[in-house]
């Protein structure tokens, strides 16, 4: 692990971002929440995450946002529309993206975030 900032990007109110958190508080690992909702956080990031993992990762398709978007918006979904999509409404990217600066994590996993942390 390197020595920058713990960054971990989501939604407030979320309560999978809640657990990470807690995780990360209850074993001592300061870390910086930044809402990806606000000043255009997704658009800066989003292509150093999907160079760093990749956009299917990334893209929540199981949530109520991707749930609500109308079909041609969910169809033949690429690389290129995911990136837009994710741009454009930013909860539809999986939560919590947690960077390090070396690792970048995308959900929250208690066993993974031991493996990175502990």
């Amino acid at each position: 692990m390197t020595a920058s900032p713990i960054r971990i990007y989501g939604i407030k109110n979320c309560d999978t971002m809640k657990k990470a958190c807690a995780w990360l508080t209850a074993h001592g690992i300061s870390h910086a929440f930044i809402d990806y909702r606000k000043a255009d956080i997704a658009a800066a990031h989003l292509p150093d995450w999907i160079a760093r993992s990749n956009w299917r990762t990334l893209l929540n398709t199981r949530g109520l946002m991707w749930k609500k978007l109308e079909v041609d918006e969910r169809a033949n979904v690429d690389a290129d529309r995911a990136r837009e999509l994710m741009i454009r409404y930013p909860v539809l990217i999986k939560r919590p993206v947690l960077d390090t600066g070396e690792d970048l994590l995308i959900g929250f996993d208690p066993e993974r975030y031991a493996q990175v942390f502990l």
